[in-house]
């Protein structure tokens, strides 16, 4: 399942290529079609993430809410960036009025960008011509995969597609999401309002505070805590293993006995996790890395996480075999001897 970092990029997408824009809404698979009716031909005029789930404005008060869940993916093709939020987030585009004529993308900052990213990450991209538009297709779900340039625009539509979004220069087209319907400004804002609180949406010192009450008055353990989307949005499996060694936390921890510094720290270090993953694409959670290691972890979760996905190898700090169990049906990874 996508987590928080993943959609903040599908929504800085849709920010980049399609705001501002009339949009042709329709359902190729047919089991939306009364929904992409009442958005058809409207102008999408914002475009907003909260943790695992997203909600794009149009011109006329409706919304789209999508919550991708476990299978749930997105595929842009037109003139798309192969990163969005590099482009959005400083980049000066230069660019022609010419669909599918290559821009250039000027950046204040040097990049790391890996020729070509490994096949065995949770968010492996290949990443060339960062920043340029291009007549391409780009997937994004869990992972982030470039594919290969179109021939011709729109393309036509492949497999079970929802929902196609359509400008006159890019597609974006959702397939098996968990939720996908249309909403007034109420139901998005009680739709938000059961959601905990994201680094990226709102003061972020106000969801320290609504973070730390919601921990500390239950006996959940903190582990479940952080999965919990009323109590904090976006953190999804691997995040939650990495911070929970990050802090050297135990796991099963009740929440209200983890001492508030602690929890106020766990806020914290999500911000940065968060922020990195944006920036990134990546759940990029070893810090300091440099040179060659730094590149090797952009391409391999192996080379970047401290627990996930490592049972039964040892510890990176101290050579204790990590540890699996299973938490609420999802895995949870953990060093028996650091975090106790």
């Amino acid at each position: 399942m996508p987590e928080g970092h993943s959609v903040h990029r599908i929504a800085r997408q849709f920010s980049l290529h399609f705001v501002g824009r009339p949009v042709a809404v329709s359902s190729p698979q047919g089991r939306f079609s009364a929904g992409a009716e009442k958005l058809d031909g409207h102008t999408m005029v914002d475009a907003l993430a909260v943790g695992k789930q997203m909600f794009l404005e149009f011109d006329h008060g409706l919304w789209l809410r999508v919550h991708l869940g476990l299978y749930g993916a997105w595929d842009f093709a037109g003139d798309i960036t192969a990163d969005a939020t590099v482009a959005s987030a400083g980049g000066r585009m230069g660019q022609t009025n010419q669909r599918g004529t290559v821009a250039e993308l000027v950046t204040g900052h040097d990049l790391v960008v890996p020729g070509a990213a490994g096949s065995r990450g949770e968010n492996e991209a290949s990443l060339h011509s960062i920043g340029a538009p291009r007549r391409t297709r780009l997937r994004m779900s869990e992972s982030e995969r470039q594919g290969e340039d179109i021939e011709e625009f729109p393309p036509p539509p492949i497999g079970q597609v929802r929902v196609r979004l359509l400008t006159t220069d890019a597609v974006a087209d959702l397939r098996g999401p968990t939720a996908c319907e249309v909403q007034t400004p109420d139901e998005v804002a009680v739709s938000i309002g059961k959601l905990g609180p994201d680094p990226l949406v709102g003061d972020p010192a106000e969801g320290e505070e609504r973070f730390v009450a919601a921990v500390r008055k239950k006996a959940t353990p903190i582990g479940l805590l952080l999965m919990d989307q009323s109590v904090v949005s976006g953190i999804g499996n691997v995040y939650r293993a990495e911070l929970l060694f990050r802090a050297r936390l135990d796991p099963y921890t009740p929440g209200k006995l983890v001492p508030e510094e602690v929890v106020r720290n766990l806020w914290r270090d999500w911000v940065h996790l968060l922020s990195i993953g944006v920036e990134t694409g990546q759940m990029m959670t070893m810090d300091g890395l440099e040179g060659e290691a730094y590149v090797a972890a952009l391409a391999s979760r192996d080379d970047r996480h401290w627990v996930y996905h490592r049972e039964g190898q040892p510890c990176r700090v101290c050579g204790t075999h990590i540890t699996m169990a299973m938490a609420a049906a999802r895995k949870l990874y953990w060093c028996p001897n650091c975090q106790r």
